[in-house]
C-alpha cells in the first residue's frame, strides 16, 4: 500500500513538472511573438523611411553635388537596410543607415539655399515624422525584447529556454553614431 503511494506522489510531481514546463514553453513563444510583432510595426516605418531616402538624396545631389561620397553612403546603406533578411541584420542595417543620415546632416548644414528648399524641407519633415514614430515603435520593441530576455534568463524557466532553443534577442538600440551625437553638449552660438 505504502508503495502505490510513492508511486502517486511521484506520478504527481512528474506531471506538474510537465505542465510547468509546458507553461513556460507557451510562454517563450508568445514572448517571441510579441517581439516578432512589435519588429513587424518597425518594418513599416522603416519602409516608409527607404522610400523617402531616394528622394531626400535626389534633392541634395542637385544643391550638393560634390558631397558624392556622404550620398553614396547613404545608398548603399539603404540598399543594406532594404535587404536584410533578419531581425538582427535589420537592426545592424538600421543602425548603418541612420548613421548615414546623420552624416547627411551635417552636410546640409553648409548648403543654405538647399535648406530653404520647399521640396527639400518637405522631405525633411515626413522623414523626421518617420523618426519620430520610428522611435516609439523601438521603444515597444525594446520593452518586448527586454521582456523576452529576462523570461529567457531567469531560473529555472532558463532550463526549459535552453533546452527548446530560446536564446538572448538583440535590442534595437540608437548605434554608435547617434550614441555619440547625443552624448555630446549641443553647441549654442549668439
Amino acid at each position: 500500500m505504502e508503495n502505490s503511494y510513492l508511486v502517486w506522489i511521484i506520478v504527481g510531481v512528474v506531471a506538474l513538472l510537465i505542465i510547468w514546463a509546458i507553461a513556460k514553453y507557451n510562454r517563450f513563444v508568445k514572448l517571441r511573438n510579441n517581439r516578432e510583432n512589435a519588429f513587424a510595426d518597425i518594418d513599416v516605418q522603416l519602409k516608409q523611411r527607404h522610400d523617402l531616402i531616394p528622394q531626400l538624396v535626389a534633392t541634395v545631389k542637385g544643391y550638393a553635388g560634390h558631397e558624392k561620397e556622404t550620398l553614396d553612403r547613404i545608398v548603399n546603406a539603404r540598399a543594406g537596410a532594404v535587404n536584410a533578411r533578419n531581425i538582427n541584420e535589420k537592426i545592424v542595417a538600421e543602425n548603418a543607415l541612420s548613421s548615414a543620415l546623420a552624416g547627411l546632416k551635417i552636410t546640409v548644414e553648409a548648403y543654405p539655399d538647399l535648406k530653404a528648399n520647399t521640396n527639400f524641407m518637405q522631405l525633411q519633415e515626413e522623414i523626421s515624422d518617420i523618426e519620430n514614430k520610428l522611435a516609439a515603435v523601438r521603444r515597444y520593441f525594446n520593452s518586448a525584447t527586454k521582456e523576452l530576455n529576462t523570461a529567457i534568463a531567469m531560473f529555472p524557466a532558463n532550463i526549459i529556454a535552453n533546452m527548446f532553443g530560446f536564446k538572448k534577442e538583440m535590442m534595437f538600440d540608437l548605434g554608435i553614431a547617434e550614441r555619440k551625437t547625443l552624448e555630446q553638449a549641443p553647441q549654442i552660438s549668439f
